[in-house]
């Protein structure tokens, strides 16, 4: 069994200080850690900073995407000319990260544009890479991003550029799961690519620090694995600690993500 921690939009700048301890003792217990951007607030120095102490902290293998906060808003020249400069020098140049056992593998995209500051998008020469790397891993296989992929309608933000036709592509490459984050809203749910006949298990987590709460308290993604089965837990603060909100089990079947009492 693997266990991966995913959190999300962690704002550094807007971020609940009392909340960096508790994060990082659960962090401690993963197997992998994935962070699915928005390290920071308005991609400032010092907030990157802050960022990098946090993430030197985590001791599992942890995985890092770019999200729209970290890329300079109120600066155009800036967020046109070198958008990532900051990111680079305080958090990493790998923009293709990757974790990759027998049982479990975990790709990294970077879905920001930065002339869609917060729309995102995803073109031919990044889904070309992903089908690529996906039809040669092994074992369960992971995409972090953050922009989601799959949205309600009410949602206020736009989906993505190129969202459904990357996903109906990924999906016949292999992808198993897709985690995210940008809405500050939790779901996890399976639903079919379209495109595609294959299901993707979607996991939306909020926001792990920050005060920029929608009606719903910081939380992040415990995703365990075992095979054809994963179960994920939702940890949600309370009272200044993060403890188990939810639980679903699923397995993997040829029909798609079942829920574990149906899948017999």
């Amino acid at each position: 069994m693997k266990t991966l921690y995913h959190i999300s939009d962690l704002h550094f700048g807007k971020d609940r200080p009392e909340l960096i301890a508790p994060l990082l003792a659960e962090l401690q217990k993963a197997d992998f850690v994935s962070i699915s951007g928005d390290l920071t607030q308005r991609a400032r120095p010092s907030q990157f900073m802050a960022a990098r102490n946090f993430i030197e902290q985590i001791e599992p293998p942890t995985l890092v995407v770019p999200g729209n906060h970290d890329v300079p808003l109120h600066n155009p020249f800036r967020r046109f000319v070198t958008p990532y400069r900051n990111y680079k020098k305080y958090v990493t140049r790998n923009f293709w990260p990757e974790i990759r056992t027998p049982e479990l593998s975990v790709l990294g995209l970077n879905t920001v544009a930065p002339w869609h500051w917060q729309r995102g998008s995803i073109d031919g020469h990044q889904i070309g890479h992903l089908c690529r790397r996906l039809s040669q891993l092994q074992g369960l296989r992971v995409l972090v991003a953050h922009h989601p992929f799959e949205q309600s309608e009410d949602s206020s933000k736009a989906l993505m550029r190129g969202a459904g036709k990357a996903l109906g592509k990924l999906a016949d490459a292999g992808l198993d799961l897709v985690l995210t984050g940008h809405l500050h809203q939790w779901r996890d749910d399976p639903f079919v690519a379209k495109g595609s006949g294959r299901q993707v298990m979607q996991i939306h987590v909020g926001t792990g620090l920050s005060s920029r709460l929608r009606n719903q308290q910081n939380d992040f993604a415990i995703i365990r694995t075992d095979g054809d089965h994963v179960e994920i837990t939702r940890m949600s603060e309370n009272g200044g600690r993060f403890e188990p909100a939810l639980t679903r089990a699923y397995c993997r079947t040829e029909r798609g993500w079942q829920s574990a009492d149906q899948s017999g």
